[in-house]
């Protein structure tokens, strides 16, 4: 339904685990059109076939469900839309809670859409026997032995079933895996009636879903000058202020914390960037060196002129398999000397261990010692001769559980027949977890069937 000349689109999550107020403030606290709330990374979507295994009722971000709980009534009443991927891989349980919380509000008529089809793990088989081979994108390797160790495989969907679902009517709309970019250029689509070869338009929401795809990033929060970043306790959610034409401007409600500039949005413009004259969408390959960005008054930043071109017949596809087991644990080491008995505490325990007949070799074991410029080798300034206490981090890991569980054992009898000042020993005996390993893989975009269904309270 084209013909507004000006779409607010915010979003409020950048992860699962995001700050809840990030998406209640931005209701609250000024006007905007839309609400995106982005809950997925590659690994949540192993946890989340875990979590669905265990439970068919489990699978998605119940954090988002949470949340509508909490602002069902505003929503209504600003007449706010919402987009969110909170689906994970069980969006249909996903819409039944939030169905089943409308109810609670005794609200009626309220339309929740479900994109599906991104979801390709029980299909696996049959595409590999159709001749997908899923060829690591990073080493070229076929999933061959890897395929029985797969947890999860979804691949990333666009931006045009999003879309189809507003045109529907809904009033949020539920996916599983698609880009992040995708929640924002959705709502652009229905609004200015977007076509699949508007490409410098699709480009410029695929530039605005990047900025904004990882919430407060883009308005202050992990800004290196942070010491310039005002109330970041409050700091502002960001707000897309789209056009018809593509241009948009960056901006957040007035008087919340952080800021946004130029240099706050290309802080964001730059993260998990490779070619930035082709970035890959399935929508859109957009060219980030093309368009132009410039300061349009307090807490706005313009960007215009953003080019594209037509798009991959593949859609990238996430795997995430089991890679094998790790186990880590911390003690904290302080008083005098505490560098020299936290090396000397890492030397006990592997020689207690090679008593024992297990050897850990050097990629297999890991030793950290928090405090004495671990985090930033080698950084001027960044490492200290005689801290007054240190973290020792300690790992293994390996294809074999018994052996690395065995590990968990010799840690936490340091704290007595170790050397002093040894304290702080925190969350139990380290258990053997999990490795998940990540496989990125392309798919002909024809292999997947994409459906969008409109459910109503």
């Amino acid at each position: 339904m084209p013909g507004k000349d000006k779409v607010l689109v915010a979003n409020g999550q950048g992860f699962w685990g995001d700050s809840i107020l990030g998406p209640v403030r931005l209701l609250r606290e000024g006007p905007i059109d839309y609400l995106t709330l982005d809950y997925l990374a590659e690994v949540t979507m192993s946890i989340m076939q875990k979590l669905r295994q265990r439970d068919p009722s489990k699978g998605y971000a119940t954090d988002f469900v949470a949340l509508m709980d909490r602002v069902l009534p505003e929503l209504i009443e600003k007449d706010v839309r919402v987009i969110a991927n909170a689906g994970g891989v069980n969006p249909q349980a996903c819409k039944d809670a939030v169905l089943e919380s409308c109810r609670r509000h005794g609200l009626t008529g309220v339309k929740v859409a479900v994109v599906e089809g991104d979801d390709i793990l029980p299909d696996m088989d049959a595409l590999m026997a159709a001749g997908e081979t899923f060829a690591n994108l990073d080493t070229g390797e076929d999933l061959g032995a890897a395929r029985d160790r797969v947890t999860s495989a979804n691949a990333y969907l666009g931006a045009f079933p999003i879309a189809e679902a507003l045109d529907g009517g809904a009033r949020i709309v539920i996916t599983g895996r698609g880009t992040d970019p995708g929640l924002v250029i959705g709502p652009l689509i229905h609004e200015f009636g977007w076509g699949r070869e508007d490409w410098d338009k699709l480009a410029s929401g695929t530039v605005a879903g990047h900025i904004v795809e990882c919430g407060a990033q883009c308005t202050g929060g992990n800004y290196t000058d942070w010491r310039t970043m005002k109330n970041l306790a409050k700091v502002g959610y960001p707000i897309i202020e789209a056009t018809p034409n593509g241009d948009f401007t960056v901006t957040k409600h007035a008087g919340t914390g952080g800021a946004v500039t130029v240099d706050t949005i290309t802080h964001q413009l730059a993260y998990e960037m490779g070619d930035p004259s082709r970035y890959l969408t399935p929508d859109v390959i957009a060219d980030f060196t093309s368009f132009q960005i410039s300061a349009d008054g307090e807490d706005r930043v313009r960007i215009s002129g953003v080019k594209g071109a037509p798009a991959t017949p593949t859609y990238k596809v996430s795997m995430s398999y089991q890679d094998g087991w790790k186990s880590t644990g911390q003690l904290t080491v302080s008083g005098p000397d505490a560098l020299a008995k936290a090396q000397l505490c890492a030397e006990i325990v592997w020689d207690r261990l090679a008593y024992d007949g297990f050897e850990y070799g050097p990629d297999e074991r890991m030793v950290e010692f928090v405090g004495a410029g671990v985090c930033h080798a080698g950084v001027p300034g960044g490492t200290l001769d005689d801290p007054p206490e240190v973290v020792l981090r300690m790992g293994v890991k390996g294809p074999d559980k018994a052996k690395v569980a065995r590990f968990g054992s010799e840690l936490v009898p340091l704290v007595t027949s170790g050397p002093p000042g040894v304290t702080g020993f925190a969350g139990g005996r380290p258990k053997a977890t999990e490795i998940i390993g990540y496989w990125p893989a392309l798919l002909r975009k024809d292999r997947i069937s994409t459906t969008v269904t409109v459910y109503e309270a």
